[in-house]
């Protein structure tokens, strides 16, 4: 039980790395040529947070081997770690960590380049999550890996954009914050909703019956539903209200304290999901 804690926390602690690497990547390329004094700290962050995410994960995939063993001895046996690390799991794994490892070496560049390097690594991280799992294995896996890229893809953006738009905020002059905050709201405005749509498809496909609702692997689906439900919630005040009053020169608290709570919200369906890919499958 105690290999299954450490294992989830892990898995948890590694999505969150990975999705703040490869958003900020993202987000970079999107809007980095605009900004000036906050760049360096976000090269710096999105290093961070890429050479975290391939600790964690690598760390992760090591620990297979104690929980096939069922206790923490596992860890020294090699036949075990050979076959965690030669597996479908393996690879995936070491796909995303080669990805992270990149967009940490690619963000060491100043401009334009490192930001699109750093973007196309952060694609490579994502698809390792294409090469592993349900989706892997399913007859419709072209579709289900369609919408598996589209539901990271969207999730990376949204999750990684936050702490530097929350950077952005403290230290660009107001008009240029307000502007960016703006455009980041028009492309998420579009981009989120794409979020539930591929993750219900993916369900729906994967399940094929509302009975799994019955069973934990549904009841976890709900409270993912229901977390992103809030999230749509604080984005939609975000952008009908707070970003407008940014611009008309209100204090930045409620901003900031909204895009906090978006983050801490992102971070438990993160969360979630790793309890749910760990213990338990759609079957």
């Amino acid at each position: 039980m105690a290999v299954d804690i450490v294992s989830v926390t892990l898995r948890a602690l590694g999505f969150a790395a990975l999705f703040q690497a490869a958003g900020l990547a993202f987000f970079l390329t999107l809007f980095g040529w605009e900004l000036s004094r906050p760049r360096p700290g976000l090269r710096r962050l999105g290093a961070v947070a890429a050479i975290a995410g391939v600790l964690l994960i690598l760390a992760h995939l090591a620990l297979d081997a104690a929980r096939m063993a069922g206790d923490f001895s596992g860890l020294w046996d090699g036949e075990l770690q050979r076959l965690a690390w030669i597996s479908g799991s393996g690879t995936a794994a070491l796909v995303q960590a080669a990805g992270l490892l990149g967009i940490a070496l690619s963000l060491r560049r100043p401009g334009g380049v490192g930001a699109r390097r750093a973007a196309l690594c952060a694609l490579i991280a994502l698809g390792g999550f294409l090469l592993t799992g349900h989706t892997s294995t399913h007859p419709l896996r072209p579709l289900l890996a369609a919408l598996l890229a589209l539901h990271l893809l969207v999730i990376a953006f949204w999750f990684g954009s936050l702490a530097p738009l929350l950077l952005v905020i403290g230290t660009e002059a107001r008009p240029l914050a307000a502007r960016i905050l703006a455009r980041y709201s028009a492309i998420a405005g579009w981009l989120v909703p794409l979020i539930l749509v591929a993750g219900l498809s993916l369900a729906w496909i994967l399940a094929g019956s509302l009975a799994v609702l019955r069973q934990p692997y549904g009841q976890l689906l709900i409270a993912k539903i229901a977390g992103f439900g809030l999230l749509m919630l604080l984005a939609a005040a975000n952008r009908w209200r707070l970003v407008p009053a940014l611009a008309a020169g209100s204090p930045v608290t409620a901003l900031r304290r909204s895009i906090g709570m978006e983050i801490a919200l992102l971070v438990a369906v993160l969360s979630t999901t790793a309890v749910l890919t760990t213990y338990y499958s759609p079957h």
